[in-house]
């Protein structure tokens, strides 16, 4: 039994507390609050992770430390910066794999699917926040001050999702859902459970370290399809979908900081944006979980 330390209670750390249990291996959660699921095997400390001093001591004899956090969108550039360079200090002097959930930001807009290969291109600097916290921590692997792994998610189907936050709950009633975003665009969905997976095997597994991976990935669907989907699994009736218009989403945003920053990445929304992670499921000998099983961790 090895200790795993996880900072982030949220429903990506909180999966991955959940799996490491059930491999036999003792978890401690870090969060600000002192979150995190119930279990003998999972202790959960309240403390601020941008302390590095005191995230060393929690990760002391750790032989993994995840980054599962996730502050609120509108602040990823004055909350991530200190949060970052907290962890890297942390897994430098403690020797724990330094293991990453990130997503797909850092690629910015692109022509065609995101792989292994592509490069991190982001020019706009909430999306390139990401990127460059991936490539200090590279630069410190490859001077072997620490070792990193990062894996990538596509939008979730389960929490903090379109799926959660627009679609679900609307569906369920037989209303109409409004989607901030466009309607018949084939997009990438992550399930969280294929994201835990990944990054506690990238964790644990040196053919990972020093890369960052894609999470395997279902076939893409449409807002529309994936909609259809969920009702039909749920036993809804069909979905009722309208688009919001750009202006009117643009001047929602002068009010609600959430909605503001939806302007940022809408371009995932407006043209194809689609994950090819064909190179993580030959190298680790994984495949994404079916969306049907998703379905029933979805909010709402």
């Amino acid at each position: 039994m090895e200790l795993h330390v996880i900072v982030g209670a949220g429903p990506v750390g909180t999966r991955v507390a959940r799996l490491l249990v059930e491999r036999g291996e003792r978890v401690r959660v870090v969060s600000r609050r002192g979150a995190g699921p119930r279990h003998p095997a999972i202790e959960a400390v309240a403390a601020d992770a941008t302390d590095a001093d005191r995230l060393g001591e929690l990760a002391r004899d750790a032989v993994a430390l995840y980054n599962c956090a996730n502050p609120a969108y509108h602040r990823w550039l004055t909350d991530w910066p200190p949060l970052a360079a907290a962890l890297l200090t942390a897994a430098e002097r403690t020797g724990a794999v330094l293991a990453v959930a990130s997503n797909l930001y850092g690629y910015g807009p692109v022509d065609g699917p995101i792989t292994d290969t592509t490069s991190l291109a982001a020019t706009h600097p909430k999306l390139r926040v990401r990127a460059d916290m991936w490539r200090e921590a590279l630069l410190r692997h490859e001077a072997g001050r620490l070792r990193v792994t990062e894996v990538r998610s596509s939008d979730y189907v389960e929490a903090n999702s379109i799926l959660s936050f627009v679609l679900a709950r609307p569906i369920r009633a037989g209303k109409r859902a409004y989607v901030p975003g466009a309607l018949d665009v084939p997009h990438s969905w992550t399930t969280i459970a294929d994201a835990a997976r990944l990054l506690v095997t990238a964790a644990t597994d040196g053919r990972a370290w020093g890369k960052a991976w894609l999470v395997p990935s279902n076939p893409p669907l449409t807002v529309r399809a994936l909609a259809t989907r969920f009702a039909a699994a749920v036993g809804a009736p069909a979905p009722k979908l309208s688009s919001i218009p750009y202006p009117l989403l643009w001047a929602t945003g002068l009010f609600v900081p959430m909605v503001r920053e939806l302007r940022t990445t809408r371009y995932q929304f407006a043209s194809p944006f689609v994950v090819d992670a064909s190179a993580t499921e030959r190298t680790f000998d994984l495949a994404p979980t079916d969306l049907d099983l998703a379905f029933k961790d979805v909010a709402g």
